[in-house]
Formats: structure tokens, C-alpha cells, sequence
């Protein structure tokens, strides 16, 4: 863990806080636009990690930053938007993820950026990067919210527009725009969007999305229909949605109940452990003090492996 103190705390739109954060020790190791934090907090003998994108970008001189929104029933995040101030301190865990940018100075090739609502923090990470490292690149940002007044950023980025105006176009998009066919994100816009500006080789145009799933699945769909390859889409997703139905199958598949009894190798020493169904292997580690690494709790931040053994 690095012990980080905030050293500023900015109020956004739509109960939103951006804070900057700055390393105690010096020795926070670097990180890549895209990527993303994980606090940690201890209450008693419990601990809860939250992890969160850079807004900030390595590329731009500037504080480490992310931006939380405040969630009702959010533990954490009612922590840092009620309770947090500047100068505490706060645990954290490296740079993860593998939702990054990686710069080519001399690469000529469109880079598209979805991003909904606060989705947009990582994606402004990768903008900023992507015009600074890089100068015969073009980034389309299309950029959904509410709004006008509820966007994060909205400031900042036509600050960025304004200083790369050959190479930053950003499409806004309001759902309570009276023109209907331009409130809300669709598949004949994306494909307007797309089509109007495709800069370069299309071999070489990238797509980055983060927002909520039926947003990011919108998006995939309609490009792979387009044409292009799954490994010019990426996409950021932290926790699993909780309410999405299995379209693929039209019948219930009967649900495995049966605990099972495992060998945990870790760090040298064996446990043994009883996993029921209704849990995973890191859920019963924590349980038994295991100090295994993690970020999330539900397997989309690719930090936590497991290799398995039948006997």
C-alpha cells in the first residue's frame, strides 16, 4: 500500500468531487492514462476497496486526480463527499487496469472516445495524453449527459478544444436536447458520427467507451457492424450490473448449490476451504484473513488470478 494525502478537493457538476491526490513518500510508482486507483479503508477489523479512474493524465504535469460521484447508498463514496477533507490521508494501491492508451507519436489514426455521464474520467485521461504525446492523431469525443449544466468537465475540455481546434472535436449530446434524433445516443448516430470523422486508415482507428453496460454495448455492436475489429473497441467496466438478463438463453439453467472443498496455495502456504456456491474464492479468503491481492470484487479488474487444479 502508498499513503497518499488530498491535496485538493474541486466540486463538479452532478455530485461529482474531483481530488487530487499527492504521495507522502514520493514513491507512488507511475501510471498509464486509462488506468485506475484503488483506495482502501479500514473500519474495525473490516476493509473496503474502491477503485477509481485518473482524470489526471501522466502526460500533462499534473496532480494524480480522480473523480467520484456520490451514490446514495454508497458507503465510500458518502465518505469522501461528507466526511474526507483536504490534508487526510488516505491507503492505496498501485495502478491497475488494462483499459489504457498508449501513445505513438507518429501514428496518423482517429481515436473515438464514448464516454456517458462520469464515465468520461478515464477518457479524459486518454484525450489529454492522446493530444500531448501524439501530434497527427485526431480524437472525436462524444460525450452524453443530461445537461448542459450536469456535465463534468465541460469547461476543461473546451479549453482543450479551443487549444488543439484542428485535432479535438467534441460532440456533445443532451438528453434533453429538443432535437430528438440527437438527445441520446443511437446506432444511426454513431454511424454519422463515425463516418463524418474517420481520419486516416480505418485498420487504425481505435474506440474507447466507458459508461453503463447497455451504452458500451450499443457502441461495440454498432462498430463491429460497421466493420471494424474487436480489438479496436475497449471498453471500462468496474462491477458487474446487477439487474442484466441472459438474452442468449430462453430457459433457466438449474443453479449449481454445492459447496466445495479447496486447497488455496498462496504466498508458500496451503489453506484448506469450504466454498459455498453463493460465494467466490476471494470472499472466503477474506474471511480467513488471507491477505490476498484484489481490486474489485467481481471480476472485471483482471487483478486477481486464479489457477485451478482437479484432482
Amino acid at each position: 500500500m502508498y499513503t497518499l494525502r488530498i491535496s485538493k478537493i474541486i466540486p463538479q457538476p452532478n455530485n461529482n468531487l474531483t481530488f487530487q491526490l499527492e504521495s507522502i513518500a514520493g514513491d507512488y510508482p507511475s501510471y498509464k492514462a486509462g488506468q485506475f486507483i484503488t483506495l482502501s479503508f479500514v473500519f474495525g477489523d473490516r476493509e473496503v476497496r474502491r477503485s477509481y479512474s485518473f482524470n489526471s493524465s501522466p502526460d500533462n504535469n499534473e496532480p494524480l486526480s480522480i473523480t467520484v460521484k456520490r451514490v446514495e447508498n454508497g458507503e465510500i463514496s458518502r465518505l469522501l463527499h461528507h466526511t474526507i477533507v483536504e490534508g487526510d490521508i488516505v491507503n492505496a494501491m498501485e495502478p491497475q487496469g488494462l483499459f489504457v492508451y498508449e501513445p505513438e507519436p507518429e501514428k496518423i489514426r482517429t481515436l473515438f472516445l464514448f464516454a456517458a455521464g462520469i464515465g468520461i474520467t478515464p477518457l479524459y485521461a486518454i484525450l489529454k495524453t492522446a493530444l500531448l504525446a501524439e501530434s497527427k492523431s485526431k480524437i472525436v469525443l462524444i460525450y452524453s449527459n443530461s445537461t448542459l449544466e450536469l456535465t463534468p468537465f465541460r469547461s476543461e475540455l473546451e479549453g482543450w478544444a479551443d487549444r488543439f481546434p484542428d485535432r479535438l472535436t467534441i460532440v456533445w449530446i443532451y438528453s434533453n436536447s429538443k432535437n430528438l434524433m440527437k438527445a441520446r445516443l443511437n446506432r444511426d448516430y454513431i454511424h454519422a458520427i463515425v463516418n463524418d470523422h474517420l481520419f486516416g486508415n480505418k485498420e487504425d482507428a481505435l474506440f474507447y467507451t466507458c459508461g453503463p453496460v447497455i451504452y458500451m454495448d450499443l457502441c461495440r455492436f454498432t462498430l463491429l457492424g460497421m466493420g471494424f475489429d474487436s480489438n479496436q473497441i475497449k471498453r471500462e467496466t468496474f462491477l458487474l450490473p446487477q439487474n442484466e438478463e441472459d438474452d442468449d438463453d430462453e430457459t433457466e439453467k438449474e443453479v449449481d448449490t454445492t459447496t466445495y472443498a479447496i486447497e488455496l496455495y498462496f504466498q508458500g502456504k496451503t489453506y484448506n476451504l469450504e466454498v459455498p456456491y453463493n460465494k467466490s474464492i476471494l470472499d472466503i479468503g477474506l474471511e480467513h484473513k488471507i491477505k490476498l491481492p484484489y481490486s474489485c470484487k467481481s471480476g472485471m479488474c483482471k487483478y486477481l488470478y486464479f489457477t485451478v487444479y482437479k484432482r
